[in-house]
């Protein structure tokens, strides 16, 4: 007699339920490659507009994204929090122009974006759920750990 587990392939991962939800609409090559460079743009753009904001609002939101990473994945948690702190660092050495810089890379980077989904057919997976917000930045790296052979 066959288990319940035995007949059946073991669920998938959240994390890797997520991704491969995202990647649904992130198929064609050149908005691969435009949400390749957007995104990290965009998380450094939000965090400068935090920042400028008051820096402890940069920082909570780190946290808070944190918090969620936690719950899906050890190796994107670790790599995250990297680029997260690279991201403060980067924010903190704009100084004085913070804000109007990070302005201007959110503006571009989101044009950017919207240009892709238009050359791919299909509209953000943010519209359909905020969290794809915090899965974007893992598609990225997902792509790149692929390539490296870094499994999450």
């Amino acid at each position: 007699m066959q288990t319940a587990t035995e007949g059946s392939a073991a669920a998938p991962r959240r994390v890797d339920a997520l991704l491969a939800h995202y990647a649904e609409s992130h198929r064609h090559p050149r908005n691969e490659a435009i949400h390749c460079v957007a995104i990290p743009l965009i998380m450094l753009s939000l965090i400068g507009l935090l920042y400028a904001m008051h820096p402890w609002v940069a920082y909570a939101f780190v946290l808070a994204s944190m918090v969620y990473y936690v719950r899906l994945s050890a190796v994107f948690l670790v790599a995250m929090a990297v680029l997260s702190l690279v991201a403060l660092a980067a924010v903190q050495a704009m100084g004085d122009r913070v804000l109007p810089i990070s302005a201007a890379i959110f503006v571009l980077a989101w044009i950017a974006q919207f240009v892709g989904h238009k050359i791919e057919g299909r509209k953000p997976s943010f519209f359909e759920d905020l969290q794809y917000l915090w899965v974007g930045p893992l598609f990225v790296l997902s792509l790149l750990f692929r390539k490296l052979g870094i499994r999450w």
